[in-house]
């Protein structure tokens, strides 16, 4: 990509203060933050920082008290509940910590339900479904309910369902965070073969081990990011060196 391309994603001074009983905590202050189209990026920092309440901003969950949030091109501060959700249903998939799959329904029906509030055929649907659970390894379970499947299966699932409508972005926020270590790295294993196949994800994690999956790492601290690793580049660098890590 070239570097004078627009980023998919840019926040310039946004800042997010919540008021409660004449108290105002401020979550974030003054975030500038660039994700290009491709990248893998994450977010770290100690519980409290803001991750959340940044990523929560990323997938227009909630707005910034202060700031300019540009997606795709599109400035979202004046947006409708409707536009909003509609950029938030085409543009973003969203991988919670708690998966967030609907009991009452199958593997499949929880992978299609965000299809069904598009203009979208019977035909395409089903099509985009069977690939995603293809991608995720889990197209024999696509009958099983939640409760029938293991904390990885489900959250293979969540991620089923987060690439079915084939988004710009991928959030992902503590996605390994209810999974036991081997489960946790298949599942970061799996977002690293779909950022192979580029995927754009921005991640939250309190795990360092899985913040190096990323290309790039945003350290977050009281609402501020305080510094800015390049994971990747410094991996590549030590294997030229003739290291590995």
């Amino acid at each position: 990509m070239s570097a004078t391309s627009e980023p998919l994603v840019k926040l310039d001074g946004v800042r997010k203060v919540f008021y409660t009983d004449e108290v105002e905590t401020h979550a974030l202050s003054g975030i500038h933050l660039d994700i290009k189209k491709g990248e893998y990026i994450s977010m770290a920092g100690p519980s409290g920082c803001g991750k959340s309440t940044l990523l929560s901003i990323l997938g227009l969950l909630d707005s910034p008290t202060e700031g300019e949030y540009v997606l795709n091109g599109t400035p979202v501060a004046n947006l409708s509940l409707s536009e909003r959700a509609r950029i938030r249903n085409r543009e973003i998939g969203f991988i919670f910590q708690a998966f967030n799959l609907i009991g009452d329904l199958n593997v499949y029906e929880n992978v299609e339900l965000p299809l069904t509030y598009r203009d979208m055929s019977a035909k395409e649907r089903r099509e985009r479904v069977e690939e995603a659970l293809l991608k995720v390894g889990m197209s024999h379970r696509m009958k099983h309910y939640p409760s029938q499947l293991s904390g990885g299966q489900q959250q293979r699932v969540a991620v089923a369902r987060a690439v079915a409508g084939n988004p710009s972005i991928l959030l992902a926020d503590e996605p390994t965070g209810n999974l036991d270590s081997t489960n946790g790295e298949a599942v970061m294993n799996l977002l690293r073969e779909l950022h192979a196949g580029g995927a754009t994800i921005c991640m939250v994690t309190h795990d360092p081990r899985y913040a190096k999956y990323a290309d790039r790492t945003f350290h977050l601290f009281d609402g501020q990011v305080v510094e800015e690793t390049h994971e990747a580049k410094a991996e590549e660098e030590l294997e030229e060196s003739g290291f590995k890590l």
